[in-house]
This record gives structure tokens, C-alpha cells and sequence, in this order.
């Protein structure tokens, strides 16, 4: 399938509905939360048990973008968008049929596995793309490419939660849902795949590489990027980042309720799938809103504000998140939108250290990090909170540890940003080789 080239007098703003498209269905995965008290009743199985299809598709998704990320540049958009299609819609067919079963390793294997397959090369797939239409704003486009990731929960959260109260939140209801989930989100990716275009030769070459460089025009290719310093620490900063939001997302739901559980006015379960819908849309603004404050701040200066405050939010819902519901909900908004900015600004980031040349294979590289970090951080407050449930304890005391530990996780990341400077000239790329890798 070749790339679809977009024809004379095509607008570039086209473009992003046919990234939300796909990045709208497969931002599901942030809604995973609604269903793990459902799973974890109908199956029997344990906390850190039901977080295991949602671990296992992040791991996917890192893993599938960075040996899939050559290929999507080579195939084109609308490859890539169909091969997610496939996967994603399939992971939730045989979600289906485990739930309907009572096979819950069918669902591990179905979302986890096969969707994080379509998790990953649909994230990667419009984002090169979007970086070639915008090369004068990339913070802007990259925030614009995987927006739609982090809004994903914003409409399926909610859905979800209908869908259970319709269907019922036994075996055969989950199966239902889960079977309609496959089906929409099929007919919905494939918009993207009919609309998305590539820009012309012509408009590209009149732009220019160099006009759209690194400073000093850097150009470093994926091979030399992943030798860097520079690289590892970005990945670990990644790593710090993603595994301190990712932990609250994750359990989201169950996490607000236990905070307020024995509190006068608790929180329904309707309320936390609310509370869900808002960490999405937190996380959906902080994707297109940070991500365009970089191009104006700088990305280490972003990076700094997502890490810092970060670790700040932490401490206050660590300290203070039971006494005030508004508090604990504020914290936790701040916390997404650093989350989904860090996502939006980081190909960016990597475009100012090694160029324009192979960027999205190195994109594809680093999200190994989201991988690393979607197995870290529901472990940790999943571990720790069935551990103190074995201890006696509930409410708040489930999760102390936990965000003292994710506080201790950002202030290492903030002190690898700290460390990044400029790719010493012995890794750049000479114009004359300057042909893109094979793998």
C-alpha cells in the first residue's frame, strides 16, 4: 500500500481529524480502569491481575513502535493506520470471547498483546506525517498527532460505564462491551485510513531539511542517536514521567473512591468514571497545550515544569488529598497534563538534539521508555496497595508509599533533564550519508 500523496491545493489541516480518528479509538486504553473492578469480580482474580492486559499493551505499544517505526516510514500512513485497525479491533474480539468464556488469559492475549500491537503502530503512525505538514511549528504538531491518545478515555470512559449498566457487569456483559468496542472503533479508524494524505515531493523539497534541522543543523541517525547520552537520558526522563502518571491513571477509578471511601459524601461509581473521563481530558489538553508552550519556553524548561510541579502535586495528595476532594481532583488533573504533555513534546525534543533525519525511528526507539514505565508504574500501586489491604488497612493508607515513591521517581527524572546537552559532533551524519536505515 503506497502512501496516498495529497493532491494539488490540498489543505494541511486535513490532516490532523484522520490522526484523531485513530488516536481517538485506541486512547481506550486509558479507560481501562472502568473495567477492572468488573474483571476483577466476574473472574476472581486480583488487582495487580486485572492490570495485567492494560501492562501488557503499553509494553506492546513500546515494543511495536520501535521495530515497527521503519516500516510505517517506509509503507506510509495509511499502512500503518490499517494494520492498527486490525489489530486493535481484533484485541477487543478476543477480549470478547475470554470474558464470555471465563478465560481470562484470552483477554490478556487479545488486549494485551494484539491490541498493544495496534496501540503502538497506530500511536507511531501519524506522527512523522503531522511533523512533515508542520515543520514550523513541531511542538504544535506533535501535540496535535497524539492528542486524540490521551481524549481517548474522555469518550470511553463514560461509554463503557453505560454499557455495563445496560449489559451487565458479569462474563457475558463484559464480552458484549467488549465486542462492541472492537466493532465501532473499526469503523471509525478506517476514516483515518481514507482521509490521511502525505505532503507532495515538491512542497516538502521547497521547505527544505536544513530549514526544519536541529540547531546548527544536527543530523544524527537513529543507529548513532541510541549511543548517545543524550538518548538514555531522555528515555529515562520518559520513563519517570510516564510511570508517575500512568500509575494514577491506571487505577484511577477504584484510587478516588478508596481516598474518600469513609468520608460523609463517598464517591459513586458513576462519579469515578467521571473522575476518568476528567484525567483524560486533563491529559488531551496537556498534549496540544504543552507541547506548543515548548516551542516557546524550550523543551528542557518544559521538561522542568512537568517534573518539578510534578513532584510537588504528588506531595500535596500524599499529604493533604483526603481532607478536599477539589484538591485531590486538581492535583491529579495537573499530574495528567504533565503526563500527555511529556508524550506531545518529546518527539519534538528529540527533532532539536538529532534532527529532522530518522527522527521517527528514533521516536519509535524511545517509547521502549512507555513500555518500562507501563509495566512500573501499575506494579507499584498495585503491589503495594494489595499488600496493605493484606495488612488491614484501606482508604488513603492503600496508597501512601506509592506516591512517595512516584515523587522520588520525578525528582530522578528532573535530574536527568538537568544532565542533557548538545549531541557532541562525532555522532552527526554528513550530508552525503544521509540514507535512511533499513531494518
Amino acid at each position: 500500500m503506497s502512501p496516498p500523496v495529497a493532491p494539488p491545493g490540498w489543505s494541511r489541516w486535513l490532516v490532523p481529524p484522520a490522526a484523531l480518528s485513530v488516536h481517538l479509538s485506541i486512547g481506550q486504553a486509558y479507560a481501562w480502569s472502568v473495567f477492572k473492578a468488573p474483571l476483577e469480580s466476574a473472574l476472581d482474580i486480583s488487582g495487580t491481575l486485572s492490570a495485567l492486559p492494560f501492562q501488557l499493551g503499553i509494553v506492546m505499544l513500546g515494543l511495536s513502535a520501535a521495530f515497527g517505526g521503519t516500516l510505517v516510514e517506509r509503507n506510509g500512513p495509511r499502512w500503518a493506520m490499517t494494520v492498527a485497525l486490525v489489530c486493535f479491533s481484533c484485541g477487543f474480539l478476543l477480549s470478547a470471547l475470554g470474558a464470555w468464556t471465563g478465560q481470562y488469559w484470552l483477554i490478556v492475549l487479545g488486549y494485551g498483546f494484539v491490541g498493544g500491537i495496534g496501540l503502538g503502530i497506530g500511536y507511531i503512525s501519524p506522527v512523522s506525517t503531522l511533523i512533515k505538514w508542520f515543520p514550523d511549528r513541531p511542538g504544535m504538531a506533535t501535540g496535535i498527532a497524539i492528542m486524540g491518545f490521551g481524549g481517548g478515555a474522555l469518550i470511553a470512559s463514560p461509554w463503557s460505564t453505560r454499557m455495563l449498566e445496560s449489559f451487565g457487569s458479569g462474563s457475558s456483559g463484559i464480552a458484549a462491551a467488549f465486542l462492541v468496542h472492537g466493532l465501532v472503533y473499526a469503523v471509525f479508524m478506517a476514516l483515518g485510513v481514507l482521509l490521511i494524505r502525505v505532503p507532495r515531493p515538491a512542497p516538502q523539497d521547497a521547505a527544505g531539511t536544513d530549514a526544519t534541522a536541529g540547531a546548527g543543523g544536527v543530523q544524527v541517525s537513529a543507529r548513532n542517536a541510541v549511543r548517545t547520552p543524550q538518548f538514555w537520558l531522555l528515555w529515562l526522563v520518559l520513563v519517570m514521567n510516564v510511570t508517575a502518571g500512568i500509575g494514577i491513571l491506571e487505577k484511577a477509578a477504584p484510587m478516588i473512591t478508596d481516598f474518600f471511601g469513609d468520608t460523609s459524601t463517598p464517591v459513586s461509581v458513576t462519579a469515578a468514571a467521571g473522575f476518568v473521563a476528567l484525567l483524560s481530558a486533563a491529559n488531551m489538553a496537556g498534549r496540544i497545550g504543552w507541547s506548543s508552550t515548548s516551542d516557546l519556553i524550550g523543551r528542557k524548561n518544559v521538561y522542568r515544569v512537568y517534573l518539578g510541579v510534578g513532584a510537588l502535586m504528588y506531595l500535596l495528595i500524599a499529604l493533604f488529598g483526603d481532607a478536599s476532594k477539589p484538591l485531590f481532583v486538581l492535583c491529579a488533573l495537573v499530574v495528567l497534563s504533565f503526563y500527555g504533555g511529556g508524550f506531545a513534546t518529546i518527539p519534538a525534543y528529540l527533532k532539536d538534539l538529532f534532527g529532522t533525519y530518522e527522527v521517527g525511528a528514533i521516536h519509535g526507539r524511545l517509547l521502549t521508555a512507555w513500555s518500562t514505565a507501563g509495566v512500573l508504574g501499575p506494579l507499584i500501586v498495585n503491589w503495594i496497595a494489595d499488600r496493605q489491604e493484606e495488612a488491614g488497612k484501606q482508604g488513603p493508607e492503600l496508597y501512601g508509599t506509592s506516591l512517595f515513591i512516584m515523587i522520588g521517581l520525578l525528582v530522578v527524572g528532573f535530574a536527568a533533564n538537568e544532565l542533557v546537552r548538545p549531541v557532541h559532533a562525532k555522532h552527526h551524519v554528513e550530508e552525503a550519508a544521509r540514507v535512511p536505515e533499513s531494518v
